[in-house]
């Protein structure tokens, strides 16, 4: 573990394919490198890289990729060869699997969870709705 980034975008290199908002694909997609979906997606993807469901973004099919960050809404399964990140935004209607698995609280799952490798539990504090929060209360009168 000594040397790995906390975050799956922490580690990010190279060019990123952006589908927008309003975009809707409907297929088998197969690739290489980052992708950030923030539409509307009906199939499956097979990609070497990580990929993000962005929160508003939703995802009918299976999806693989080496890491994935989910923070809309899956109907099928999510399946990672290294780490797999759910938001608290997310839903997901079906399994999750990854070596790494991170559920951020307020995220919903409906199905089944698979850490795929040997090692124990790792606990996180989410920093960013820790900071956040500190906001709120610094800015109380």
């Amino acid at each position: 573990m000594v040397g790995r980034k906390r975050r799956i975008l922490d580690t990010k290199r190279g060019p990123t394919t952006y589908v927008a908002p309003d975009t809707e694909i409907v297929g088998t997609i197969k690739g290489k490198g980052e992708y950030i979906f923030c539409g509307r997606v009906q199939g499956d993807c097979s990609i070497d890289g990580p990929v993000t469901l962005a929160p508003g973004g939703t995802w009918e099919g299976t999806m693989q990729a080496t890491d994935l960050i989910i923070g809309g809404h899956v109907e099928g399964d999510v399946i990672a060869r290294e780490r797999v990140e759910v938001s608290g935004s997310a839903r997901v209607s079906g399994s999750l699997a990854g070596q790494s698995i991170a559920v951020a609280e307020g995220a919903i799952i409906e199905g089944e969870i698979k850490v795929t490798n040997s090692d124990g539990p790792v606990h996180f504090e989410e920093k960013r709705t820790k900071q956040a929060k500190a906001d709120e209360v610094n800015q109380e009168p």
